[in-house]
């Protein structure tokens, strides 16, 4: 592996990093995507949403994430291959996410994995596009 490879891989490790660390405020987020990022979302083997650009991504996300209250997010496995100005990489994650309803909180516990595609930007890696896959949610009463 060469110096350049470690150096990107590092930089994308940050990049998806930096957007798990911003848990649902999604308008700093859509600054890590390129603006015309694809992104798919299946919920088990059911395709939720085929996204097409920033824009439309800020307004689906902030529409999915405006009743979270509070959210975790830990990442795992990182897999990264780079080719240039670009790469492709696997990453597991598992996401909470505290909702209300009828004043009882739920907690939404999510195991993901993404698919992802980045491209360097004006010496800056952004998301291209992302496939993301919820595997598993148990939602629930939180603290049952």
């Amino acid at each position: 592996m060469t110096v350049e490879e470690m150096q990107a891989k590092m930089e994308i490790q940050e990049l998806v990093g930096k957007f798990s660390n911003l848990e649902v405020d999604v308008p700093p987020q859509m600054k890590l995507f390129t603006k015309d990022t694809h992104v798919q979302v299946y919920m088990g083997e059911n395709l939720a949403f085929d996204i097409h650009g920033v824009e439309e991504l800020e307004k689906i996300f902030s529409q999915f994430t405006a009743a979270v209250k509070r959210s975790h997010h830990m990442n795992g496995q990182h897999v990264i291959k780079v080719n240039g100005d670009t790469a492709e990489g696997i990453l597991y994650c598992r996401a909470a996410l505290v909702t209300e309803e009828n004043g009882k909180e739920f907690i939404a516990d999510n195991f993901i994995y993404y698919e992802d595609v980045y491209k360097k930007v004006d010496g800056k890696w952004l998301i291209a596009a992302r496939t993301s896959h919820f595997t598993i949610t148990d939602k629930h009463p939180l603290g049952a």
